[in-house]
C-alpha cells in the first residue's frame, strides 16, 4: 500500500468540545464550542438518559502546499452529557451561532395535585 493511501486512511483527531452548562430555573442550557462545524455536519443524538453530539470540520487542502504547522483543521467533536428524569426530552432545543452550540433542555412541568370527583350512581 502506498504512503498515500495509508495517511487517507489515518483517521481525524477528535476533540471534546469545550462545555459550559448552567441550570436555571426553567431548565439546563448547555454551550459547546464547535469551531468550523457547519449545522450539516452536526448530529444530536438523544437515547433514554444520553444526549450524544457529534459534529465534523472539514477544510480543503490547498494543493501544492505543505503545513509546517497546523494547530486546527479536519478534526471531529465527541461528547455525551446524561440526562436526569426531570428533562423534558420532547422540548429540547437546539441552536448553531457562529461556531458554539447552544442547547436548551427544559424542566418537566410539575404535575399539580388534582381533587377527584365522586359521582353517585
Amino acid at each position: 500500500m502506498s504512503e498515500v493511501m495509508k495517511k487517507e486512511e489515518k483517521s481525524l483527531p477528535t476533540f471534546r468540545p469545550v462545555t459550559d452548562i448552567l441550570e436555571r430555573e426553567d431548565g439546563f442550557y448547555i454551550y459547546m464550542d464547535l469551531p468550523g462545524v457547519a449545522k450539516d455536519d452536526l448530529v444530536i443524538d438523544l437515547q433514554e438518559d444520553d444526549l450524544a453530539v457529534s459534529g465534523k470540520t472539514s477544510y480543503p487542502s490547498p494543493e501544492n502546499e505543505r503545513y509546517s504547522e497546523m494547530q486546527f483543521g479536519n478534526g471531529e467533536y465527541h461528547r455525551s452529557v446524561s440526562l436526569s428524569d426531570i428533562v423534558d426530552r420532547e422540548k429540547i432545543r437546539a441552536n448553531l451561532k457562529n461556531g458554539v452550540l447552544e442547547l436548551f433542555l427544559p424542566r418537566v412541568e410539575k404535575t399539580q395535585p388534582k381533587r377527584i370527583e365522586i359521582t353517585s350512581g
